[in-house]
């Protein structure tokens, strides 16, 4: 198999980011990745370090695209209907990337500078939205988790069939946001230093 000339690492992560929405991000091996590019796994070290660099390079892709999908989703938009923007940009990144989302699910802390800085940007999109309910302090900390939680749960679970009834996912979906909504009226109601229990 004759070598694709002009091999550069973007072009590496593209063809890893279709492996893994088509077999899983784990499920490829890095002399598989070389196959599909047409070189050696030897021609890859020349612009990646190791199948742990490409799944970081996987990671950052997927929170850039993911940022921008949810900006696109919040703009123009305030309370539930950014609430919902944002949401759906979530979840319809994650039944089209299933690998990519997968890559997102890795804490960025722990990651080098780029990857921070990046999962900042998309954390700043959220906490925008957030913002407008009127949330201040440590609320909006509170808020962003308990949003990451529910969505990402409610995506995992829908991606791994674990909804076994009948009853329509979408309206599901519906009631997931409005509980949201409804629970972050309640914030903004309460003092802002304790999450509402009342």
């Amino acid at each position: 198999m004759a070598p694709r000339p002009g091999l550069n690492a973007a072009q590496i992560i593209d063809r890893a980011a279709e492996l893994a929405d088509m077999v899983g991000l784990h499920a490829f091996t890095f002399r598989e990745l070389a196959e599909k590019l047409g070189v050696k796994s030897p021609s890859l070290y020349n612009h990646v370090a190791s199948l742990d660099a490409v799944h970081r390079g996987l990671t950052l892709r997927a929170i850039h695209i993911l940022a921008e999908r949810m900006r696109a989703g919040a703009v123009g938009r305030q309370g539930v209907d950014a609430l919902r923007g944002i949401a759906s940009a979530e979840r319809e990144f994650a039944r089209q990337h299933p690998g990519l989302f997968a890559a997102l699910q890795r804490t960025v802390e722990d990651q080098d500078e780029e990857v921070r800085a990046a999962g900042h940007d998309l954390l700043d999109v959220v906490l925008a939205v957030l913002r407008g309910y009127e949330l201040e302090g440590e609320t909006v900390i509170h808020a962003a988790r308990s949003l990451h939680a529910a969505l990402t749960g409610f995506v995992l679970l829908e991606s791994r069939t674990g909804f076994g009834l009948p009853t329509e996912t979408d309206r599901s979906f519906e009631w997931l946001i409005d509980m949201l909504d409804a629970g972050l009226k309640a914030a903004s109601a309460s003092d802002g230093s304790q999450p509402s229990h009342g």
